[in-house]
Parts: C-alpha cells; structure tokens; sequence
C-alpha cells in the first residue's frame, strides 16, 4: 500500500525553503471492542448525563469548563477560538543541536517527510543532515495546534518527531537515588558477558502484539461457531538476585549453542558420503 500524505507545508531554515509533504510512520493496531447490550447484542451508546438530577444533557447545552480550586472558569468557543495559534503551513527550522542531546523521553510520534514537487534540494539536504552529527529543532502549527520537534535523517529520507514540552519530562536526577551495596566486578563481568552472549541483529518481525494476536484468533473461531480453548499466558518469574539470573541465563545460553553445535555435526555425518572400505585381493598360488 503506498503511503498518503497527510499535511502539506513548507520546510524553513534561514532563507532557504523547501516543500514537503508530511506521512505517518507508524500505524497503531489495537484490540477495540463495543459495548453491547445483553439481550439486543446491539451497540449501546454513550450520553451525557447531569450527576445532580440523572436527566440526558444534549450537547448542545454544554460548556467547556477549567477546573480550579474554586470550582470552574467557563470558556466560549469564541474565546477558544481566539487563543488558537494562527493556521500555518510552515515549518520553522530554529537551530541545529547534537544528536546526542535529546534522549528518548523527549519523542512522541513520528513522521516521513518526502519531498513536494522538486526533490533535488531535499536529498542534498537529507545526505547532509545524514553526514552530520546533529539534528535540527523545529516549530510548526498543524490543524489547530502547536507542535516542537526533531527534523533528523534516517535512510536518505528525512523524518520529523514530535517533542513533549519541558514541563512534561522527567528530570533523572529527580529519580530515587541506588540503595544497598555497590555491584560486584563479578556481576558486572558476568552482565557484559550475558550482553554479548546475546548479541544478534534486530529483526522487528519478531516482536509483535502476542495478545492481539490470541484475541484476534480467538473471534474468529468463535464466530464461526467453535468453542476455543482459553490460554491462559504462563508467568514468568524472576531470580531474587542479580547474579543468579545472570549464571542461570548464561548457562541456558551456553547449552543452547552447545546443542546447536552437536545438532549440526550431527547432521554432516548423516550428509557425508559413504565410503567403502578397499577391497583385500586374493593371491592364488
């Protein structure tokens, strides 16, 4: 399926402009379910109802309201409407920062952005930002509301993510600080080995949505009339201590790899050619 532009704007940074077109990267896949009645099996719907006397709101009696100690401020839509950032269709480049300065905590949500009309001028600066160590901040408004984000380059295309505001992320120095001993050289050897022990290459096909997945499976054996049995997802429990998880991983790990070895030396010899062993001749006197 090809991908759908979803917004349209125009890439500022210094006197330079460049048209882009704006593609989701990611598309969500959940379990949604409705809310049935239990003997129509028909969808219910959902009402506003005023907690003070249980009688149906329409809404269009309804106010937007700001809650305050004091109780509530109550907003206009022209109000609203007034405070709303002025529509746009550009995004503003501030300024360049290093890759290294923004951590995962800061990302929301990814976007393509592929090129709108000349695309020349967007793969020069695509392999530019590419070669580079740095990654630009930048400010849009899109369908009513302000966004900050991150403009990087990732496999000759360029991508913008959306930032959380700084009052929404959690400084690390106001986690709790380690208690109890220090790690011994033991643990930490025994945990660098463990990492290189599973060292592989990442394969995204392996990581998907298990109960998704049983859920899925199971609608559709129960619509065509079966009784599916129920699975119930076996716990995993974790080792107390640190250093015996990582013995205990290891082990399974070197015994993994020993079967594999003994599993494919195995299975040379079955291939192997037989050879016969040579023929004794007879002398005859």
């Amino acid at each position: 399926m090809a991908a759908r532009a979803i917004w349209k704007g125009v890439l500022h940074f210094g006197s330079h402009e460049l048209p882009v077109k704006l593609y989701s990267a990611v598309e969500e896949h959940g379990v949604h379910f409705r809310l049935l009645h239990e003997r129509s099996k028909q969808p219910v719907r959902q009402q506003l109802v005023d907690p003070s006397n249980d009688e149906v709101v329409e809404y269009a009696d309804v106010q937007r309201g700001y809650a305050i100690p004091e109780g509530f401020v109550v907003l206009q839509k022209e109000e609203l409407d007034s405070l709303a950032p002025q529509a746009s269709r550009d995004i503003e480049v501030e300024r360049f920062v290093s890759t290294q300065k923004l951590g995962p905590e800061w990302l929301v949500r990814p976007y393509y952005l592929g090129p709108d009309g000349e695309s020349e001028s967007y793969f020069a600066l695509a392999q530019a930002l590419d070669e580079s160590d740095e990654e630009g901040v930048a400010h849009w408004v899109m369908r009513g509301k302000e966004y900050s984000g991150v403009l990087r380059a990732i496999d000759g295309y360029l991508m913008l993510i959306t930032l959380r505001h700084a009052d929404e992320v959690i400084k690390r120095d106001e986690l709790p600080k380690p208690q109890g001993r220090a790690h011994s050289e033991k643990e930490l050897k025994m945990a660098e080995q463990l990492i290189a022990a599973y060292e592989d290459a990442f394969d995204p096909e392996q990581y998907k949505d298990e109960y998704r997945e049983r859920v899925l499976e199971f609608v559709t054996q129960k619509a065509k009339g079966k009784k599916p049995r129920l699975k119930k997802p076996v716990e995993k429990r974790e080792p107390d201590k640190l250093a015996d998880a990582l013995e205990k991983s290891l082990a399974g790990l070197r015994k993994a790899k020993a079967d594999k070895t003994d599993s494919k030396k195995s299975e040379s010899k079955k291939q192997a050619p037989h050879k016969a062993s040579p023929r004794k001749e007879r002398h005859v006197a």
